[in-house]
């Protein structure tokens, strides 16, 4: 009697545990659909991700080290007298007063056969890039190239990616070297003196050479700030719109033109070489709460 009853328990169990794999299955669809939804419908993480500017008016949020950019326009690859390089960056995006500046500056300096080379400006919502800036985050920030290009084609085939245009500045950091002219004291001079622009960032040795050669009108050199490297490039800084009421202003510079004891550091043992800190490292700073909106907002 026993054994008469074995197919028939074979039979349910396995019906059993087809039913089983048919509910599983159902709901591993279930979830698999729900993934897919899921990540069709995500969020980006990181600024980067992100390949077009927020729409509505263009306002820069938060400081050029912790902040973002809503609004945003985006630079010409070629203009009157400039030629931005290496678009495949993605970060040719400023607020509407950069490019206003910037297409100043071309006009003003630019040429048929010498134009300038504009670099990174932003990302199209700004924030933080995955490399070479800890700045550039809020649509006020750009670097120009010192060299000047003969051409635009010429300056995209001449500098690509990890290929820099050449130092002005002497290996051991203390002098220029040829390069430098007329036309690079020009662009810092007239960039200084312009209204819209708060700082300019620079390599030491170029600083120190502007203040040895300027005799006479000394005011600009203040915006002049000394950095590590800059000696290449020029890294320009706007001051915050008086419209943009989220941007947070940097500390107004400190008065006199930077020439005497500030700018001698940079040449000291301490600066050349210095001591490891020792206090732990401060906290990722907080973005504002509008960055965290535009980072979501589709």
């Amino acid at each position: 009697m026993l054994a008469s009853n074995v197919p028939t328990t074979l039979f349910m169990q396995a019906k059993t545990h087809t039913l089983l794999l048919h509910r599983f299955c159902s709901r591993l669809g279930l979830i698999a659909a729900l993934l897919l939804a899921l990540g069709a419908n995500a969020q980006p993480n990181n600024w980067s991700e992100i390949k077009t500017p927020s729409s509505g008016p263009a306002s820069a949020i938060g400081s050029p080290g912790n902040g973002c950019l809503a609004g945003a326009e985006t630079l010409p690859e070629e203009g009157n007298g400039y030629v931005n390089i290496r678009r495949h960056r993605n970060r040719y995006y400023g607020h509407p007063e950069l490019l206003r500046l910037i297409e100043d500056l071309g006009k003003t300096l630019g040429k048929s056969d010498a134009l300038l080379m504009i670099g990174d400006l932003s990302q199209p919502r700004g924030g933080p890039m995955s490399s070479s800036h800890r700045s550039h985050q809020n649509g006020l920030d750009v670097d120009i190239w010192l060299p000047l290009a003969t051409s635009a084609q010429a300056a995209q085939q001449a500098f690509p990616e990890g290929n820099n245009p050449p130092s002005l500045v002497s290996t051991d950091g203390t002098q220029i070297v040829s390069g430098w002219g007329k036309a690079q004291r020009l662009l810092l001079k007239t960039l200084a003196e312009d209204i819209r622009v708060d700082r300019l960032f620079i390599n030491p040795a170029i600083k120190r050479t502007l203040c040895e050669s300027e005799k006479e009108n000394r005011n600009w050199l203040h915006k002049l700030r000394p950095w590590f490297g800059h000696d290449a490039h020029v890294h320009v800084r706007m001051k915050c719109p008086t419209s943009d009421k989220d941007c947070e202003a940097q500390a107004p510079l400190p008065a006199g033109n930077g020439c005497g004891s500030e700018l001698a550091w940079w040449f000291s043992d301490e600066a050349k070489k210095p001591s490891k800190p020792t206090r732990p490292p401060k906290p990722p700073a907080i973005p504002p709460a509008a960055c965290k909106a535009l980072l979501h907002d589709h």
